[in-house]
């Protein structure tokens, strides 16, 4: 495929208003029609409130719209993140089969093979697949590889440069920091990305719920209150017209 094809492609799968779904409507709306195009977009939260699901929701839903996309792991092997979308109904193989999805597994043992991989696999990789979206399941555990919080930035922003040259718009995945849960476990991404997306379990009266919450939207308006959202057979479901009450000093 060559350079002015995949240009093409690329753009035809961008909505009229230059916005690209997350796959769930109730966040679009949110959102106010989804993604900008080209943006680096993080769901950061702790275990269980569905990262990994909603980032497989996202490949998933450019998959089903007839996009070329990326995931990226650096934990779950591929079978088992197969075995996940499967359980939603989501059938990764075919797209696999078909060069449509692209997964790469990066390891973790290996510095000096990451960082090669991220500046000369990985540009290579989006322009051979023609590839418009992309996930990184997640950036926690690809920063803390690094010696110290210097070259964790350096790698960061070379991730994010050679992300942001592609066009692809990305998702990354983040875990929230035991000391401070409304930050990163490192304390780096949420300030070199587009968008934050918060995703916490609360508990609101004698339930908990799960609520989200987008924390920055660059060059868009958004929604900034925290959302209540399922993750059931049918994987998140985000209800944007309903409201969070609780009382005051208990959390969100």
């Amino acid at each position: 495929m060559d350079s002015k094809s995949q240009i093409s492609g690329k753009l035809s799968e961008i909505s009229p208003n230059g916005r690209v779904s997350s796959g769930i409507s109730g966040l679009d709306k949110m959102l106010n029609g989804g993604f900008p195009q080209g943006h680096i977009v993080v769901a950061m939260g702790d275990p269980g409130t569905g990262k990994t699901t909603l980032a497989l929701q996202y490949i998933h839903d450019g998959l089903d719209k007839g996009e070329s996309c990326i995931y990226i792991s650096i934990e779950e092997e591929k079978e088992s993140l197969i075995s996940t979308a499967a359980s939603y109904g989501w059938e990764l193989q075919e797209y696999i089969e078909n060069n449509k999805l692209k997964f790469l597994k990066l390891d973790l043992s290996d510095i000096k093979t990451l960082a090669r991989r991220i500046r000369v696999e990985l540009p290579e990789l989006i322009e051979s697949s023609g590839a418009s979206r992309i996930a990184i399941d997640s950036i926690s555990l690809f920063n803390i590889m690094f010696d110290n919080s210097i070259e964790s930035r350096i790698r960061l922003v070379d991730l994010n440069k050679t992300v942001k040259k592609s066009g692809v718009t990305a998702l990354y995945t983040s875990e929230t920091s035991m000391k401070n849960s409304f930050h990163s476990r490192d304390g780096i991404i949420e300030y070199s990305a587009d968008g934050i997306l918060f995703l916490q379990q609360s508990e609101i009266g004698s339930d908990i719920r799960l609520v989200i919450r987008i924390i920055k939207m660059r060059r868009t308006l958004h929604d900034r209150l925290y959302r209540p959202y399922d993750i059931t057979e049918n994987a998140i479901t985000v209800y944007p017209t309903e409201m969070v009450f609780q009382d005051e000093g208990t959390g969100v």
